[in-house]
């Protein structure tokens, strides 16, 4: 089959479900399918090899704000989108990730979700020609349901199925300035009503997503989230001395970083576990930074500085070397997480999770059996949990060891690969066997 993968990108700092789509369309090309996957926005910030280099980002994000903004970039000629969209001008851009937002980011969200009714009918149609010219595919997947205003036009334009995963709408929806937010799920439910084919990574999201959006039944399917496994196969999981405490993920406060951070401080206070480290690693853009500068003044103000670092925007190798060397994982993320990705890649390693007692967390934790549950926004109780298993070495190593085993059944890229891929065939033949 002819496949064709739509993700936003970030332009400046790695991005865990842009890193998913680039493993699974790689597994799908090792399976003999055709598999492109366009970057949406922004380029793609990958900690390994794209499937494709030097592919044309669709929907620049540059030329996506002008046009939002001022009509004549509506129309205007070629040569200007040339400009608007050179990699160095949308790497430039994707810096400024989080600058820009209020009323702006509800106004380009209910543009996109309207489609070809949208300020960016353009984009959408030098999309469909790109497909057109290059082969038609067999069918388009959506990364997420934020694109679902392409959905109808390309069905329509190309005669092929769109399927789209759900992956967090909820919470950037949510976060959006009245009178948007309202507008934007108004609009992203009309859009997604007759989308036959909706994937949530978890039965928690999957639940959350059909009632906010009225969804039918059996439109939503469930398929959890699977990585890449060959950098972790190959490598036993070392002794982790000192005791350490580790974290991979956005260094953002939405991910519970600060929640983190006071459960360390609550451990050295207790003093029951000498010399416990804190080792926090993942995604930092330059607004990211000043919160995390603001968590290590608190650190060094309460005299636990020395025990805590922070390493930002690791590659793969430098990744899979940090999780080996920890002792306990844990991302205490405080909103509606659809998943955790970092869960599986802990747990890869051999580290056991502890992880709040809400959203997806509970459902993944009992799936691989490679880790424990603490009280959502409790950092008094995720300390304790945490400590439970600093001391307790033997505990810890069974449950890593029981996740580890869990993720190489169950979680490999393959299997979420060939889920799709089922997915895929049954939407090709519900939609007539066109191809």
């Amino acid at each position: 089959m002819k496949l064709v993968l739509l993700t936003p990108g970030t332009g400046s700092y790695y991005c865990g479900v842009c890193m998913r789509d680039n493993a699974l369309a790689r597994r799908w090309i090792q399976m003999g399918h055709d598999a492109v996957m366009l970057p949406m926005y922004l380029p793609l910030t990958l900690d390994e090899e794209p499937v494709q280099s030097g592919t044309d980002v669709f929907f620049g994000g540059v030329a996506v704000y002008l046009q939002q903004k001022l009509a004549w970039f509506r129309t205007a000629p070629e040569w200007v989108d040339r400009i608007l969209n050179h990699p160095a001008l949308l790497r430039w851009a994707g810096r400024l990730g989080g600058m820009t937002g209020g009323t702006l980011v509800g106004e380009l969200t209910y543009s996109m979700l309207q489609g070809r009714a949208g300020n960016q009918a353009r984009e959408l149609d030098k999309l469909i020609d790109w497909m057109r010219a290059d082969g038609k595919p067999d069918a388009v997947w959506l990364s997420t349901a934020l694109l679902a205003g392409l959905a109808a036009p390309i069905r329509e334009a190309l005669g092929v199925p769109v399927l789209c995963s759900l992956q967090g709408e909820d919470d950037f929806l949510d976060h959006l300035a009245p009178p948007w937010r309202d507008r934007c799920w108004e609009m992203l439910a009309r859009q997604v009503s007759d989308i036959p084919c909706l994937v949530a990574p978890s039965r928690y999201f999957a639940e959350l997503m059909r009632t906010r959006l009225g969804l039918r039944q059996n439109q939503i399917r469930v398929v959890p989230n699977g990585i890449a496994l060959e950098d972790y196969a190959s490598r036993s999981v070392p002794a982790q001395e000192p005791p350490t405490v580790g974290y991979l993920a956005r260094l953002v406060e939405g991910k519970g970083l600060g929640l983190l951070v006071d459960a360390f401080m609550i451990l050295k206070k207790r003093g029951r576990v000498p010399g416990v480290r804190l080792r926090c690693a993942g995604a930092m853009t330059d607004r990211d930074a000043v919160y995390v500068e603001s968590l290590r003044k608190r650190l060094e103000e309460s005299g636990y500085g020395g025990g805590a670092e922070f390493l930002p925007n690791l590659g793969r190798e430098e990744k899979v070397e940090f999780l080996m060397g920890l002792t306990v994982f844990s991302v205490p993320a405080v909103y509606s997480e659809a998943f955790g990705l970092y869960v599986l890649e802990a747990l890869a390693a051999g580290v056991p999770v502890v992880q709040p007692r809400h959203a997806a967390f509970p459902e993944v934790v009992e799936a691989t059996g490679g880790g424990r549950l603490f009280e959502a926004g409790n950092a008094e109780s995720l300390a304790v949990a945490l400590e439970e298993l600093l001391l307790d070495r033997a505990e810890a190593r069974r449950l890593g060891a029981a996740g580890r085993d869990a993720v190489f059944a169950k979680y490999g890229m393959e299997h979420l690969a060939s889920a799709c891929l089922d997915l895929t065939r049954e939407m090709i033949d519900l939609h007539g066997g066109r191809s």
